[in-house]
């Protein structure tokens, strides 16, 4: 399995695993959009003998009371069906976090399973003083430090790109 940054001519093959890995083509619409009208997204993947099996996307995040200190978001990850529960996920968020932390983001921001994500370090967004946008459970909102001490200065509403309104 290789894991690695999103090419162009890859952006089909991106399409189809987002496809294929939610109920509707919105997910996939969603990455469309955010790479070409959001700047300063990463966007990896991971290939299996030549073929695209899996997709991870991040995108900054704003947030209230500060402007200086950088977020991103995680979303959309996608997992081909043919190859979910046989570690892709786990090698996708493991090569995104290192990916960000080299980018210079203070923190990750995820809406996501919470029997999942915390084994990554991620933890109730809550307990770094954030809140979402949008009215979820408090376990599922997570946030991690990507530096020590990284979101000790943020606090209150995080918001995705407003292009997340649309799904």
């Amino acid at each position: 399995m290789l894991i690695r940054p999103e090419s162009p001519s890859d952006i089909s093959a991106v399409y189809a695993v987002n496809t294929a890995a939610f109920e509707t083509p919105a997910e996939a619409d969603l990455v469309d959009r955010l790479r070409s009208e959001v700047k300063d997204v990463i966007s990896l993947v991971a290939e299996d003998e030549g073929s695209i099996v899996g997709h991870i996307l991040f995108s900054p995040m704003t947030h209230a009371g500060d402007s200086i200190t950088k977020l991103i978001g995680l979303a959309p990850m996608a997992i081909h069906p043919d190859h979910q529960k046989k570690g892709v996920g786990k090698q996708l968020v493991e090569a995104g976090i290192r990916v960000c932390r080299e980018a210079g983001y203070a923190g990750i921001v995820v809406l996501g399973h919470p029997e999942y994500y915390p084994r990554f370090g991620f933890q109730p967004a809550s307990r770094f003083g954030l809140t979402s946008e949008y009215d979820v459970p408090d376990e599922v909102f997570m946030a991690m430090e990507l530096v020590d001490g990284g979101l000790a200065n943020v606090s209150g509403l995080v918001r995705y790109h407003a292009l997340f309104a649309s799904v």
